[in-house]
């Protein structure tokens, strides 16, 4: 290794985090300063912590709620053409006589023309 270009290594640097926790490491600066630390990270405290100005979270669980609350009273496609199919099955089918005679005459032009 050259001699005057490294920094100098420091075994002593205190690292202080935001939430009071304090330990020492190595490194090539005297003091260091966190905002995280492996006592306050979620990840392995398993506690959520957030910081939101804006609300974002709020506005994002009403709005995941109201989705919900209205996904449970949708009716699928397939829901819904089944129960028309229902109502029209119910319905009684009415032919007048006049239309009944004009179904016959088309039915027996069409044998007649085989």
């Amino acid at each position: 290794m050259k001699k005057a270009i490294h920094p100098k290594y420091e075994s002593d640097c205190k690292v202080t985090c935001v939430c009071g926790n304090v330990f020492t490491t190595g490194s090539v600066e005297k003091e260091i300063k966190v905002e995280l630390c492996s006592v306050c990270h979620p990840f392995y405290t398993g506690k959520q912590k957030l910081v939101d100005s804006a609300r974002r979270v709020e506005k994002f669980e009403t709005k995941v709620k109201t989705s919900t609350a209205v996904a449970k009273d949708k009716k699928g496609k397939k829901v819904k053409r089944a129960a028309r199919a229902i109502e029209r099955s119910k319905k009684e089918v009415v032919v007048k006589q006049k239309d009944f005679k004009k179904i016959a005459q088309v039915t027996l032009n069409k044998k007649d023309k085989k």
